[in-house]
Formats: structure tokens, sequence, C-alpha cells
């Protein structure tokens, strides 16, 4: 009876191959689907609207209610140039963009040792 010679770690070295290269095409695919919005970006950041009650018809006459009604009145001019939620579209773009470089780096970690171990 003749047993088969087996080489584990060439078999190891291609799953590691093909995981990693896996990984690879997940994250591009993934972050393709993203910037051309077929799929929402994932949220990490989320922020939250707050609304100051302010009486209308009321001339302010302290110090804080002038500094509240200047305060809104900016964030009001500031609505109508930036959309309300730029800040954290580009804060989960950045982190996304960043998940995704490290997710590559670790892909091409994995494919390499699989390729050393197929090589060996």
């Amino acid at each position: 009876m003749k047993y088969m010679n087996i080489d584990f770690t060439k078999i190891f070295g291609w799953v590691l191959l093909v995981a990693g290269v896996g990984i690879i095409i997940w994250t591009l695919y993934s972050s393709y689907n993203i910037f051309t919005g077929k799929t929402p970006v994932p949220e990490f950041f989320k922020i939250e609207e707050k609304t100051v009650q302010t009486p209308t018809g009321k001339t302010p006459t302290s110090p804080e209610e002038i500094q509240q009604q200047l305060g809104q009145m900016i964030s009001e001019q500031l609505k109508g140039i930036f959309p309300v939620d730029l800040l954290p579209k580009m804060l989960n773009l950045a982190v996304w963009s960043m998940l995704a470089g490290i997710l590559i780096f670790g892909g091409s970690q994995i494919s390499s040792l699989g390729i050393k171990l197929i090589r060996r």
C-alpha cells in the first residue's frame, strides 16, 4: 500500500494566497460600490442635530440672549452654504478609506506569506 506524499505547507500556502487575494478583491469591490453610490457609506460618525428654541418676537436684552441669537443666525447661514451632513459624510469616507487601506495591506501580507509557503 502506497501513501500519498501530501505537502500540507503547500496546501496551506495556497489557502493563504486565495484568502489574501479574496480580502483584497472584496475590499476593492466594496470601495467601488461605496464611492459610486450603490451602497451607503458605513456610519462610523453620526452627528445629531440639536435645536435651540428662542423666542422669535422678543428683542434680546442680555448678552447671553444676543450671543445665542447670533449663533443661531450664523448656523442658519452656514446651513445654506454647506449641507447639514457634509462633515459626517467626509469623516465616514475618510475612515472607510483608511480601513480599506489596512485591509488591502493585510490581504497583501497574507498572500505574500502564502506565496512563501508555496515556494518552500
